[in-house]
């Protein structure tokens, strides 16, 4: 009808080789949303509106049934959290609740990913964080920081000795977590909106967690970290004068190419297609004019790039 606005339903039928009632279906459907209006100039007979128009008056209505969809999950999310908390018999009664065992903890971390409406505070201590715990730390530091939530973790120094923790944290520094390091942390934890606070069960993070809800310890703990936090450094992250023009995602690939990783293990840790890992791969030892990864490997210590 844009392309031909003199043609009638006949000529429009005909030409789409269907019948005329699906026209006229169509007719009503795009009259409906103001799309085809009746023509000023011809009784009875209907126009387009301009492919511009017509195009904005669908993107509205898409908008329009977004808007509706959104309302429609905040309420649900609502009521999963209203009967979740009904059927928990230990809130409301306790202020410190016994999480048994690893899987428990990281399914009470997840709810709170998932719900948390502020901010989410770590700290970290150890050698090093497990590879299991890295990759559900991903997870569900993503989940939250995709909802707007603020994230911020203190790194005991000795943990980012490990290559696979500090490989971690480079990732979800540059992906909005704030990052700070400090010589040596008192606790292992994790504060919720300020509300709640899960520390291990002694020193083998498998045994479980306290979680603490509301109370005046919450507070405490939380005044502990702010107390820390302006106290420890800013994240340690290679100067980008040395890197010689790399994005950090580069460098992240660097770091886990040095440590003998596949290009399959490095997409997957990285997020990112193992073609994509491929192509910077050999974007780099083309520039290194390196023959092998070893001798990529090598020039890049040189440069010192990480």
């Amino acid at each position: 009808m844009v392309e031909h606005p003199t043609w009638n339903v006949d000529e429009l039928a005909t030409t789409l080789d269907v019948p005329e009632a699906v026209i006229r279906d169509a007719f009503s459907a795009l009259a409906d949303q103001a799309i085809v209006p009746p023509s000023p100039n011809q009784e009875g007979s209907l126009r387009s509106v301009s492919l511009r128009l017509g195009l904005l008056a669908l993107l509205h209505q898409a908008e329009q049934q977004t808007i509706t969809q959104q309302a429609k999950l905040l309420a649900a999310r609502a009521s999963v959290l209203a009967n979740a908390a009904s059927h928990d018999t230990h809130r409301g009664r306790e202020e410190i609740v016994r999480l048994e065992g690893a899987d428990t903890v990281w399914e009470r971390l997840t709810e709170h990913a998932c719900t948390a409406s502020e901010s989410i505070m770590t700290l970290t201590t150890g050698r090093a964080m497990p590879p299991g715990s890295i990759e559900t730390a991903k997870t569900l530091t993503r989940i939250a920081l995709s909802r707007g939530v603020t994230i911020r973790h203190i790194y005991q120094e000795s943990t980012l000795d490990d290559a696979g923790s500090r490989a971690y944290a480079e990732l979800m520094a540059e992906q909005g977590e704030e990052s700070r390091v400090m010589s040596e942390a008192p606790i292992r934890m994790t504060l919720v909106d300020r509300q709640f606070a899960l520390i291990p069960i002694g020193p083998r993070p498998r045994r479980g967690a306290l979680e603490i809800r509301g109370s005046s310890l919450v507070s405490t703990l939380c005044l502990l970290f702010d107390l820390l936090w302006e106290k420890s450094r800013e994240f340690p992250r290679s100067a980008t004068a040395d890197r010689d023009g790399l994005t950090d995602q580069t460098v992240a690939i660097l770091r886990l190419l040095r440590q003998g990783r596949t290009d399959e293990a490095i997409g997957r840790q990285l997020q990112l297609s193992e073609r994509t890992v491929r192509r910077t791969v050999h974007d780099l030892m083309r520039r290194l004019d390196a023959k092998s990864r070893f001798q990529a490997g090598v020039e890049v210590a040189l440069r010192r790039w990480i």
